[in-house]
């Protein structure tokens, strides 16, 4: 087969055979095919697109294009399953997601990522843990994973090597948003993992990648089908993005919040809980540990009230390397900025809208995430105690309180927040986090 071929197929609208895909995929991992190539192929499914049926072929050589985890050796004693999400502002709902799956009697291998642009990444948050080891060997990981149901880890050895040169290139030629592309992309890592089931979190509004409906039930249909197609039952939850997930912006920030989420009932806050419960239980029912999601949501609810989901999550981080009472002494392992300021707002009212993303930049800019993939953070650098849209603000009750390094990056991100946030009169704005669910 020519590699120019296959491009002026795709090119020219038409689907391509198992075998072609098989082919490309192969030529891009062994760099038999050129980056140009690899390029120009990314455009002509940019503008033609690819059919359900391309799409499967292409995460199937993806995934197999590297090592594949398996787990029957370790008989486990329950399913193997995982969620990924599409990426937020204040999204910390993997940390405290996968102890409570564990608790009910799940296995997972959660291998996560870095933040890059305005979200935040969950390998951050575990880096602002002293001493956790996000990149274990195969045998730590398989060992935590076997001895305390998860493990939530950087992407470790040879998985799927043939989307890392890819998304390199897609990311340089302007061609990452292709819901194809994406969906191959995300799907070849997490099937890798060896999966018996996952849950999606399709995140949708001005703070998310799908910034309308459309776009993501496109991604969330996408991923539904091609998962299921190449052997991974999978369900998708889309959910808002049009405000801030939780109470804290950061890394350190919402690694506290999430010890607080575990442990103190009063401390969750609603929207973040309707998230974590929901996707648990779409992960319990995939798992078949459940017969229902109702049941599921009061399996996952009673793993927090019984405290053995803080219990796993606490045995993970020691596991791992980090401290042994670092839920007992948070303040002490969790360092926050020197400097404090609450956000007051510019009027008296209630909060009506919020430019989530400008809000997530705000923290890029204060040092608490990154702009290219080699910059450092400042883990103890964020935004505390967020108020939500339909809650009243005023000189008593501030927007949020920010933690930076000095006092001139406390004032500039107080102003960036206040920018971001409406404050008006309606009271009667809706607060629903799921905005959907889809299943093959």
């Amino acid at each position: 087969m020519l590699p120019q071929e296959i491009i002026r197929k795709k090119r020219d609208g038409q689907a391509l055979s198992a075998e072609e895909i098989a082919f490309f995929v192969k030529g891009i991992k062994d760099e038999s095919i050129t980056e140009g190539q690899v390029a120009a192929f990314a455009m002509a499914v940019f503008f033609q697109g690819m059919g359900m049926d391309e799409r499967v072929e292409l995460t199937r050589n993806m995934m197999h294009s590297g090592t594949v985890l398996h787990w029957g050796d370790l008989d486990l004693g329950g399913p193997v399953l995982d969620k990924h999400s599409t990426g937020g502002v204040g999204d910390k709902v993997s940390l405290m997601l996968g102890p409570i799956v564990a608790a009910c009697g799940g296995y997972v291998p959660m291998i996560s990522g870095r933040g890059l642009g305005h979200t935040g990444g969950t390998l951050d948050k575990f880096d602002s843990i002293p001493g956790y080891n996000v990149m274990p060997d195969d045998e730590t990981f398989r060992r935590v994973v076997k001895e305390v149901g998860v493990a939530i880890i950087g992407q470790t050895g040879n998985l799927a090597p043939a989307d890392k040169r890819f998304y390199g290139i897609r990311d340089v030629t302007a061609t990452v948003e292709s819901v194809p592309l994406i969906t191959a992309s995300i799907l070849s890592k997490k099937l890798a993992a060896g999966l018996e089931g996952l849950a999606m979190d399709v995140k949708c509004g001005n703070g998310a990648f799908a910034d309308t409906p459309e776009m993501a039930r496109e991604l969330a249909e996408s991923i539904v089908h091609v998962a299921n197609g190449a052997g991974v039952p999978t369900t998708a939850l889309i959910t808002d993005m049009n405000q801030v997930l939780g109470h804290h912006v950061g890394n350190a920030v919402e690694m506290i919040e999430t010890i607080d989420y575990l442990t103190k009932p009063e401390s969750r806050e609603p929207r973040l809980h309707e998230v974590v419960i929901d996707l648990a239980a779409e992960m319990l029912l995939l798992g078949r540990l459940v017969g229902n999601v109702d049941e599921g949501r009061a399996k996952a609810q009673a793993s927090l009230d019984n405290g053995k989901a803080a219990e796993i999550f606490a045995r993970m981080v020691v596991e791992l390397g980090g401290p042994a009472d670092l839920i007992e002494k948070m303040e002490d392992h969790l360092p926050l900025a020197p400097v404090q300021m609450d956000i007051l707002p510019e009027t008296d009212g209630v909060i009506t809208a919020m430019d989530t993303r400008a809000i997530g930049v705000a923290v890029v800019e204060l040092g608490g995430g990154r702009r290219r993939a080699a910059d450092k953070i400042d883990y103890g650098v964020g935004l505390t105690n967020f108020r939500h849209v339909g809650e009243k603000v005023d000189a008593s009750t501030p927007i949020a309180r920010v933690y930076a390094r000095n006092e001139e990056a406390a004032q500039r991100t107080a102003q960036a927040v206040r920018a971001a946030v409406s404050v008006g009169t309606d009271t009667s704005i809706g607060d629903t986090a799921i905005l959907d669910r889809l299943v093959k």
